[in-house]
């Protein structure tokens, strides 16, 4: 019944364009001739080598050539952005009819970057011009350019890159990733096999599953009236479909009926991030990149800034709160409660599932934490380019506000102590 309603609501979101669900990369040869001859690749060449020949191999069989005649590699975690100037370089040198990445968010990210750069070099060569909201368009229309049409093979139940307008990049040197949002860097084919998930290891699920809640959860905290049917349907499937099959495919990875029923849930969450925006947790985890996976930084950050939302978002909470009373997550009435201590109550809640699957519930957690991290966090927030995640929140902040308020949040997050979250009033 899950699975169901997740499929109908992907339909709803994509149509036909959106290639999902058991045995699809044979079908990425046909979808990529659609364009050309020629296909750049952009794909690991290790462990998801069987991936990568099963699509070089319906390439060919569909008369579509690899461009330079190689495979590209893929970007590193986080996608640095040297590797998006890297990627870049070869649309440039092997001028390709489309560009294919394989991978999970970073690769496909990367992949969103390097053809806006490759596409408006001449606009500006700088990938800093480009973050920020609807950017891309204005450099498109000004400068009467398309981008190539791309095709994103998702390898990891876990970002909805492949779904979605966003591409995060990296700043290595200063720890410090930055995010490109704009309609026009969207997938034009989307391809999600399933199956092929089943290599994720267990660290990666716990990541994705974790990054998919984030997704849900917070478009559906950010939600106004004329939005919330829809993110509350997407909110709770997603949500309860993650609690209920992460487990499995930690301990049985080719469970591929759980590995399904990740995949079909992330995917909601790409969805999600399309109706709406992702807010304070979000935020925070683009500066703590350093130490730990996107996912983890969020899955951690969450329950922190549910009690900081909660007076404003109480209909999302009751939601919430009764999906993870009927998994087993909480024992308390949440009909009962309001405000703070519903927030509490749900946080509560979050942080119970994160122990169930063995995932960090406070930044002490994670070894390499350290106040700079803090520091960094809030001093991020009091930059304008990240200034949309702080619009999104259900009680929007300004950076006059990030020290008085912000810092408990982060205060509350390193020792799991609820108590020090001061609510806006």
């Amino acid at each position: 019944m899950l699975k169901q309603k997740a499929e109908e609501l992907l339909k709803k979101f994509k149509g036909d364009n959106y290639l999902f669900g058991l045995d699809k990369l044979r079908k990425v040869g046909k979808v990529a001739s659609e364009y050309g001859k020629k296909a750049l690749l952009i794909s690991d060449t290790t462990y998801l080598k069987p991936v990568a020949d099963a699509v070089i191999e319906s390439l060919k069989n569909n008369g579509v050539l690899l461009a330079g005649d190689r495979v590209v590699p893929d970007a590193k975690p986080n996608n640095p952005r040297e590797d998006v100037y890297r990627v870049e370089s070869y649309i440039l040198h092997y001028q390709p009819d489309c560009i294919i990445a394989i991978g999970g968010g970073s690769t496909i990210d990367c992949g969103k970057a390097a053809n806006v750069l490759a596409t408006l070099g001449s606009y500006s060569p700088e990938i800093e011009d480009y973050f920020g909201t609807g950017l891309v368009t204005k450099a498109l229309q000004e400068s009467n350019k398309k981008l190539l049409p791309y095709i994103a093979i998702q390898t990891s139940a876990s970002s909805g890159a492949h779904l979605t307008k966003y591409s995060n990049v990296t700043d290595p040197v200063v720890g410090q990733k930055k995010l490109i949002v704009d309609e026009a860097i969207i997938p034009q084919r989307p391809v999600f096999d399933y199956s092929v998930t089943v290599s994720m290891p267990k660290s990666l699920t716990i990541d994705g599953a974790l990054d998919g809640i984030a997704h849900t959860l917070e478009v559906f905290y950010g939600a106004g009236e004329d939005k919330f049917d829809l993110t509350s349907e997407i909110t709770s499937t997603a949500l309860e479909l993650i609690i209920q099959n992460t487990k499995k495919a930690i301990e049985n990875p080719e469970d591929l009926k759980a590995r399904e029923a990740l995949g079909l849930a992330t995917d909601l969450g790409g969805y999600a991030i399309m109706v709406g925006g992702t807010n304070g947790a979000h935020l925070t985890s683009f500066s703590l990149v350093d130490i730990t996976s996107h996912g983890r930084a969020c899955g951690i950050m969450n329950p922190y800034y549910t009690v900081f939302f909660a007076p404003a978002i109480e209909k999302q909470l009751q939601v919430i709160g009764e999906v993870l009373r009927r998994n087993n997550l909480i024992s308390e009435n949440i009909e009962k409660l309001s405000g703070r201590e519903l927030g509490i109550a749900v946080a509560k809640g979050l942080v119970n599932f994160n122990k169930s699957i063995g995932a960090p519930y406070k930044l002490t957690d994670i070894p390499e934490f350290s106040d700079k991290h803090v520091k960094r966090a809030l001093e991020a927030a009091k930059n304008p380019q990240l200034d949309m995640k702080l619009k999104n929140m259900p009680i929007p902040l300004n950076a006059d506000l990030i020290d008085e308020y912000m810092a408990p949040i982060l205060e509350a997050a390193k020792t799991g102590d609820f108590t020090v979250i001061k609510n806006l009033k």
